[in-house]
């Protein structure tokens, strides 16, 4: 019995010791398939890693680029008018439709011009009853004066008509002017438009009793917008810029309506505010444009473009390819054996989503526009395909 229990025992060790073994040989298997790390990297010699970064490529181009300054501003009416009743009456008729383009001297209003009439017709009547009468005090001042020279008549009988005859040249004249005044306010029972514009909204309507310059009770605005003024504001910064290009000669304004087909709206620069306002640290800049077809209209914000100069033979490439690192900007330069290499860049300005490249790139290099997240220095690239910049030219393949 104890005999068969000591057998037992050895076969229990034995076992124990083959699946020890077993195992120190299935974990340098292992440890051979993963080339000796536990991290499960694969070796360094693994042809994995030498494959191409798939890449788009754009070739760096030299060209005139026009020195801009971009800002959002507003349209304004060259011209505002806002019609009132000059004399107190009842509003008779309307002579235009809300929204229409009038022409300077076009009809608006009426106003009831009877009692303006009655008063014209009085006026008159008391010039012509006046004029009469120092019509007949110069033809007694001519007979005394021949009586007097005569001595038919006293000097003092003489100066008495003669001052008659002044008093009555005198009521002439005032009725004269009461005449002309009472022909003016029925002139005023007609409002005709002062400018070319669009009419508004009508404000007051048939059969109300307008007063005369009312400042609360206004009958129209009309805006003037045939020429418009651009209105915006760039930093005060670009102040001394503007004011060297601006002594040169005329600088170009153009004008475009977001999201609208129709090309940008040119004009010129005609206004730079007198002062920076210290508020914003903005300067106030106006623009004139014809607007023949009226595409611009008072109130409307519009994307501005101020053409300054042009920089000559000025190196560009996509926007995209300029990238931000820890050291500053850079671009991934394709070289002749299809590695990258990381070139640190000195940029100007961006327009229309290319970038000025000040130093650091010459013209013809090709640089990456996209896939550059897979990139290191030296890697390996394959260029998928090349997109041209803007000026025609040619894909890099």
């Amino acid at each position: 019995m104890k005999r068969s229990m000591k057998l037992q025992s050895a076969g229990i060790r034995e076992g124990a010791v083959g699946c020890l073994e077993w195992g120190l040989v299935t974990m340098t298997l292992l440890s051979a398939c993963s080339g000796g790390s536990s991290s499960g990297q694969l070796p360094a010699n693994d042809p994995k890693k030498a494959q191409s970064v798939p890449v788009t490529v754009s070739v760096a181009v030299q060209k005139d680029v026009p020195v801009e300054l971009r800002a959002i501003g507003n349209m304004q009416a060259y011209s505002t008018v806002v019609i009132k009743a000059q004399v107190e009456g009842t509003l008779t008729q309307v002579f235009f439709k809300e929204g229409q383009e009038v022409k300077q001297g076009d009809l608006l209003f009426t106003i009831d011009f009877r009692p303006f009439e009655v008063q014209l017709n009085q006026a008159e009547a008391n010039l012509a009853r006046d004029r009469a009468q120092a019509e007949n005090a110069r033809q007694q001042v001519l007979r005394y004066q021949q009586l007097l020279q005569k001595e038919y008549v006293s000097q003092e009988q003489y100066d008495q008509f003669r001052a008659t005859a002044a008093a009555l040249e005198g009521t002439l004249l005032a009725d004269q002017a009461a005449a002309d005044q009472a022909k003016l306010q029925l002139e005023y029972c007609s409002i005709r438009s002062p400018i070319d514009g669009i009419a508004g909204n009508l404000l007051v309507h048939t059969g109300n009793l307008v007063k005369a310059n009312d400042a609360d009770h206004p009958l129209l605005v009309i805006n003037q917008i045939r020429p418009i003024y651009g209105v915006f504001s760039v930093p005060e910064k670009n102040l001394t810029e503007i004011q060297k290009y601006r002594a040169s000669g005329s600088l170009t304004v153009e004008a475009a309506i977001p999201n609208s087909p129709k090309p940008p709206a040119r004009g010129k620069l005609t206004f730079l505010d007198n002062a920076v306002n210290t508020t914003t640290g903005t300067i106030q800049l106006k623009a004139l444009f014809p607007n023949e077809e009226k595409t611009l209209w008072p109130g409307q914000f519009v994307n501005v473009v101020l053409a300054l100069a042009r920089q000559p033979n000025a190196i560009v490439v996509p926007s995209q390819a300029v990238q931000t690192g820890q050291q500053g900007l850079y671009i991934f330069v394709v070289k002749s054996d299809q590695t990258v290499e990381s070139r640190p860049v000195v940029i100007g300005r961006e327009l229309n989503g290319e970038t000025v490249i000040d130093q650091g790139l010459a013209p013809g290099e090709p640089v990456v526009t996209d896939g550059q997240l897979r990139l290191a220095p030296g890697a390996k690239v394959e260029i998928k395909t090349a997109v041209p910049v803007a000026g025609g030219q040619e894909k890099v393949k």
